[in-house]
């Protein structure tokens, strides 16, 4: 199989960088993550973190459309994988294939300074800190970006996630107008 890699859409000062740790199959044949699945597509949606219809995202050609022209540009909103190689199943994956990536991953946050680097489910912070079990929620900065764990987009109620992009896309606006505020009381 022949797969097109993921182009990680990262800019400056973004609202939100999301990390992901590998790609599916099907999402990485199609060049945008979570597209196998679309739900995190559906959630951002909900929480209108993007003013995008449910209708558009299902399409495969409109949503890789909206991921390349609008989704860094448009929405400030950032992505990367921690591991390129897709996998169906994260299991499969080893601790050392996301050396590289980390690595890359804390260069983007300290180039592109996203007011919050918001982690996609457990598995993805465990694989990035080494640490036991992770609760949800705040973790320690990143280069004076906050840092949040959030609840994988495909299991359990889908409430308890928009939830949680609310709440991390309003500390992001908050910490944005905040910087916005100080910039132009220097200027």
């Amino acid at each position: 199989m022949k797969y097109k890699n993921i182009r990680y859409k990262l800019s400056k000062d973004a609202l939100i960088m999301f990390v992901g740790i590998n790609p599916h199959p099907g999402s990485y044949e199609r060049g945008v993550p979570f597209s196998n699945n679309k739900m995190f597509w559906y959630l951002l949606s909900r929480a209108n973190i993007i003013n995008e219809p449910i209708s558009l995202l299902k399409n495969d050609s409109e949503l890789s459309e909206m991921y390349e022209k609008r989704f860094a540009e448009k929405y400030q909103l950032n992505f990367i994988n921690l591991i390129n190689r897709p996998t169906v199943d994260v299991s499969k994956l080893k601790k050392a294939e996301a050396a590289y990536g980390i690595r890359r991953m804390l260069m983007a946050v300290k180039t592109y300074k996203p007011r919050v680097v918001c982690f996609i489910g457990k598995v993805t912070y465990q694989m990035f800190d080494g640490s036991g079990i992770p609760d949800y929620g705040p973790k320690e900065a990143l280069f004076g970006s906050k840092v949040y764990l959030c609840h994988f987009p495909i299991r359990g109620y889908a409430s308890i996630r928009i939830n949680e992009l609310r709440k991390i896309m309003k500390v992001a606006k908050d910490l944005d107008s905040k910087k916005t505020q100080l910039k132009n009381k220097h200027e």
